[in-house]
């Protein structure tokens, strides 16, 4: 009798255990939890952490994360306003705000990623048809290159640097499907807290194409600069032969006035010289004559009448020349 006693009280204490296991649960910090009984959400949601009690059996416990979640959609291609086609990479932050609503419509975190990709997606696609390339790449309307402190007054006015003008930039467009989207998910319980672009670039079948214009549009600015490069180098040039040759035209007038007066003084001191003693005056200079025309070895034949041969008429052998025939020094 003692042993049956003993085998129901343990029957009786393990089924209360499993009930009291299966009526306790715990609520996380960071989850929220919704009650269904056969399926169908009973009572209100559960948003307080601790432990809590439930119908053992009947009902089940369905824990929702309250933390702030993220989505990452995969990039996809899209044309834009002016017929560009881009490959955009989109990420956002999204948290449940009703977990009843959430739970009817959408059960489970993988559908709502889901229907996030279908709502998010289409209106990124809304935003880029309506916008222009430009529109979706800068940020700032009044932005302008660090260059432009640089650029020349010619550069300046063939706009040479110059961005293109915007109406919105990409935080307006952000906003904007921020906006369109954060009204179609509220019907599903979620808040869209924020959304960005992480990356946009150009389609992969026009890359090639756009990067050869590119290439080409930078080539004709750099070939513009070398051909004014090149005539700025032909107009130095063209100074520096100018410059040169009027340095050298009065350098040449300079020298030949200086020539000039020497001429003028030589023969002012020669006309002196020769008007205070003419006979040594013509002896030097037919001395002079005779260094001139005479060599090593050369022969001479003059006539006896000749004004070069009086000075030699009557030479020594010794080349010493007679009394009578010295010119007389020209005196104080």
């Amino acid at each position: 009798m003692s042993r049956r006693v003993q085998f129901v009280a343990l029957a009786v204490l393990l089924l209360a255990v499993v009930v009291a296991a299966n009526s306790l649960y715990t609520v996380s910090e960071v989850e929220q939890v919704i009650i269904t009984q056969f399926g169908k959400p009973v009572g209100s949601p559960v948003v307080t952490a601790g432990l809590k009690v439930k119908v053992p059996f009947t009902q089940q416990v369905n824990p929702i994360d309250k933390r702030v979640l993220e989505w990452d959609g995969n990039p996809s291609d899209m044309p834009t306003k002016d017929k560009l086609y881009i490959s955009v990479d989109l990420f956002a932050r999204w948290r449940i705000v009703d977990p009843l609503q959430y739970f009817l419509r959408l059960r489970d975190e993988r559908s709502a990623q889901s229907r996030l990709d279908d709502i998010l997606g289409s209106e990124t696609r809304n935003a880029v048809a309506k916008h222009e390339l430009i529109e979706l790449i800068r940020t700032t309307k009044d932005r302008v290159p660090l260059r432009d402190g640089l650029l020349t007054e010619t550069e300046r006015d063939q706009k040479l640097g110059a961005l293109v003008p915007i109406q919105k930039g990409r935080k307006l467009v952000e906003q904007e499907i921020f906006a369109a989207a954060a009204e179609k998910v509220r019907v599903f319980g979620i808040e869209l807290l924020d959304i960005r672009f992480k990356r946009i670039n150009y389609n992969e079948s026009v890359r090639p194409k756009i990067y050869d214009r590119m290439i080409s549009e930078r080539r004709q600015i750099a070939e513009r600069f070398l051909s004014e490069g090149n005539g700025e180098a032909a107009r130095i040039r063209g100074n520096r032969v100018r410059d040169l040759d009027k340095i050298q035209s009065e350098a040449y007038r300079e020298v030949e006035q200086i020539r000039g007066l020497a001429d003028a003084k030589a023969t002012e001191i020669y006309a002196n010289a020769y008007s205070k003693n003419p006979e040594f005056f013509e002896f030097t200079r037919t001395m002079e004559a005779y260094k001139a025309i005479l060599a090593e070895n050369s022969t001479l034949v003059l006539s006896t009448n000749s004004d070069l041969f009086k000075f030699l008429e009557g030479m020594s052998p010794d080349g010493s020349m007679s009394r009578a025939q010295r010119p007389r020094r020209p005196g104080p």
